[in-house]
């Protein structure tokens, strides 16, 4: 401390500061502490120790029991002593600082780089602190490798013992947003509204998207040309099937856009319980429920309605899809069950190809 002016202080105090984004009065305070644990080690009878620092020159004034001191004559043991309290002092700060700054960009999406693997989960550096992406926030079949960039949301953000810990997520509806809101200006500009978006993660989405310009079709802003700007999301995900789908305050509207690519012939809806019946060609039974029911379980969803889907050729068979996401066939000769939505990483064959 003796080797330091005032202006050398001041100096170090704010580069400290800038680098690790601490509020300069924190590092000050931690200063002040520092030297009051130096005095006190060098002079344990004290009683009383006063220690400031000027914050427009960087002078030290101390005493103790009101006689002034020269901090300059602690000696190497106390200065050794100050330094340890101001690097935990200051160390403390700066996870405050992390946490705080994380903590405020939940949902946001931000990209790392992947640096190694503990057990299941991958630990992933974000520059001033690391993430962990578990596996059950990864998509099916998602094995990167150490190096490779990869992108995510903030899910949530803690304090583990003296490090913070930030939690990501791929699998989260919020990604899909994030992602859409990156690709496409007009959502991000808020022209287009992702009004609502269920998923599947690793196999399907559906999202509905509503314009509030007349002039900018919701769909076509959301495909690109070419599907240049879905096809950037699918690719992100993997290759996971996402349906762009017209908002619709109509129930009737809203539950025919979210069973495309199937023809409806008819929809009679029942609010006690909140229940649609939803007749479909014979030839498109099959594709308004989709592979393992996933069709009509995630236009279930969208919709907000419990869809009933029954063959126009045969009313005696159907599918119900309740809010519990339970798909299953039944009427004569006997029930039988369709499974519900296949476990992480099960293999399932492709639905067919939907138009955008």
């Amino acid at each position: 401390m003796s080797g330091i002016n005032g202006g050398e202080l001041l100096r170090l105090v704010d580069a400290i500061s800038r680098d690790r984004d601490i509020d300069p009065e924190i590092t000050y305070q931690g200063l002040e502490s520092a030297i009051n644990a130096a005095i006190l080690k060098r002079h344990e009878e004290a009683a009383d120790v006063v220690v400031r620092l000027d914050r427009k020159t960087g002078n030290i004034f101390a005493s103790v029991n009101g006689v002034p001191i020269d901090v300059s004559t602690l000696g190497r043991i106390a200065a050794q002593s100050a330094k340890q309290v101001m690097i935990q002092s200051n160390r403390e700060a700066e996870h405050a600082a992390v946490l705080n700054e994380y903590a405020a960009r939940r949902g946001e999406l931000i990209t790392g780089t992947v640096t190694r693997f503990d057990r299941d989960d991958i630990v992933v550096s974000l520059g001033r602190t690391e993430g962990v992406l578990r596996r059950t926030d990864r998509i099916r079949g998602e094995l990167p490798r150490i190096g490779d960039r990869i992108r995510a949301i903030i899910k949530d953000v803690r304090l583990t013992g003296p490090r913070v810990q930030v939690e990501l997520s791929r699998t989260s509806e919020d990604f899909i947003r994030r992602l859409f809101e990156l690709e496409v200006p007009e959502i991000a500009e808020g022209t287009l509204e992702i009004k609502r978006l269920v998923r599947e993660p690793g196999y399907r989405t559906k999202m509905a998207v509503y314009s509030h310009d007349q002039r900018v079709d919701c769909v076509g802003a959301c495909v690109g040309v070419r599907g240049s700007r879905i096809r950037n999301v699918t690719d992100e995900l993997g290759g996971e099937k996402i349906d762009v789908i017209r908002w619709s305050d109509e129930p009737e509207l809203l539950i025919m856009n979210a069973l495309k690519p199937a023809e409806i012939e008819s929809i009679t809806l029942h609010d006690e319980p909140k229940q649609a019946e939803v007749i479909v060609p014979e030839e498109f039974l099959s594709l308004a429920i989709g592979k393992k029911g996933q069709n009509v379980r995630l236009a279930t969803k969208l919709s907000d309605w419990n869809i009933q889907i029954i063959s126009g050729a045969d009313d005696t068979l159907q599918a119900a899809a309740t809010t519990d996401n339970e798909i299953y066939t039944a009427g004569p000769p006997q029930d039988r069950q369709i499974p519900p939505a296949p476990a992480d990483g099960e293999a399932t064959p492709e639905d067919a190809p939907l138009e955008q």
